[in-house]
């Protein structure tokens, strides 16, 4: 039988057990499996330090090795997150709405699971338990198919969480990993109707439009973010700095670390140079425009639209001087992937202004955009973070990973 079919015959069939679960039997599951995790420790670096030899031997950039990697304050972390779930309350039999209709048919709206949930992710092992976790206490099954960076991590953490559902009386394939990390699995994945009831990507733009062109399952888009701060011409400079720092060079390789700067021309020249000071710090390399680097000297490189257009993942960012609001919403309009964006200012009628013409799930006053994150906005460990409109939008945490199910009472009625 076919490899990646069979996963989903598995899946259908553990579906209906998860998805009629108590929630007491979910909770237990999602402990047992924090109790692995922690329990595992040793063996999960042991595991994940093959893949970041591999990391290193295939030249992946240090900031992307960051992501891939696992100690155990990350384990401990994600165990937490794991934890956490615990006391979020269960979204599935919740009744969302109810009414009676003149002919005295009484409708209920409820909150039930998605079904079969496949994710398709890149080199963040943390996925791997971040998103079975969620799906778990959503009352989905899913298949989880990571990149061949982690392969090692995924499988082992597979293992652990699979063997934690068996200990609890439920179905290992509520969760299974895809172990073969060839294009044509993924392909297989992308097109099994019937067995897959919505895919999520989450990692780079390249892969989410991969998975968007080519899914013939319905596909939740997430994870591109070409994030950006504008600092107003009324910014609170050393705010400013501190908010551009933390966005750019807290863990830049994340979607929701900003690649462009864009700096209102009137506070340029004295705020460039801090930033440029504190970049300097991180080795942040930076890409500018024609006032930017009239400002700042050779140190920065000429940006191109390939560069104000980039998800660096990196050190890196793209800078850009404008003349008004208008320009920088403008700007913003034109390369933002629809994540996550920022304004700097003191000014209360810029703060609405662009809260309310930016375009996108998320969008920042006088805040880092580091904070788009489900656990961040108290919904737990995250699926990812959708960038489109339909279904969900911006962190997706276990309300997103359900949809709704009309309940009808009658007492004879015929139409």
């Amino acid at each position: 039988m076919n490899y990646t079919l069979n996963l989903g015959i598995k899946a259908k069939a553990a579906e209906p057990i998860i998805c009629s679960a108590s929630t007491s039997v979910k909770n237990a599951a999602l402990a047992a499996i924090s109790r692995a995790l922690t329990d595992n420790t040793a063996l999960i670096i042991s595991e994940n330090a093959k893949d970041l030899q591999a990391a290193k031997e295939n030249g992946m950039s240090e900031a992307m090795q960051d992501r891939l990697k696992l100690d155990e304050a990350r384990i401990a972390g994600i165990a937490k997150g794991v934890d956490e779930l615990i006391a979020l309350n269960d979204p599935i039999g919740q009744v969302i709405d109810g009414f009676t209709r003149p002919n005295g048919l009484r409708i209920t709206k409820t909150r039930v699971p998605l079904g079969v949930i496949g994710i398709i992710f890149e080199s963040r092992p943390n996925v791997t338990v971040d998103a079975a976790a969620l799906c778990l206490k959503a009352g989905n099954a899913v298949i989880l198919k990571g990149g061949k960076e982690a392969i090692f991590s995924n499988i082992c953490l597979g293992k652990i969480m699979r063997e934690a559902l068996e200990s609890c009386g439920l179905p290992a394939d509520v969760i299974q990993v895809v172990e073969n990390t060839s294009r044509e699995t993924t392909n297989e994945l992308m097109k099994l109707n019937g067995y897959v009831d919505v895919l999520i990507p989450r990692g780079s733009a390249r892969l989410i439009q991969a998975v968007v062109t080519t899914a013939t399952v319905p596909v939740i888009e997430t994870g591109a973010g070409n994030c950006h701060v504008y600092v107003d011409e009324t910014a609170d400079l050393d705010m400013a700095a501190n908010i551009t720092d933390n966005a750019k060079t807290q863990r830049p390789s994340v979607c929701n670390a900003i690649e462009s700067l864009l700096v209102h021309k009137s506070v340029a020249n004295e705020f460039l140079p801090i930033i440029a000071e504190r970049f300097k710090s991180h080795n942040v390399k930076m890409f500018g425009c024609d006032e930017t680097i009239k400002i700042l000297g050779n140190s920065v490189e000429k940006a191109t639209d390939a560069e104000y257009a980039k998800e660096f993942n990196d050190y890196i960012i793209a800078v850009k001087v404008v003349d008004s609001i208008d320009e920088a919403i403008a700007h913003i309009r034109k390369y933002s992937t629809r994540h996550s964006e920022c304004i700097v200012t003191q000014s209360l009628d810029a703060a609405r202004k662009f809260q309310r013409e930016v375009d996108a799930a998320a969008v920042y006053v006088n805040a880092s955009t580091r904070f788009t994150d489900g656990g961040e906005f108290g919904f737990g460990a995250e699926i990812g973070i959708s960038t489109q409109k339909l279904h969900a939008r911006g962190p997706m945490g276990l309300t997103e990973l359900t949809t709704v199910k009309y309940l009808i009472d009658g007492s004879g009625q015929i139409r």
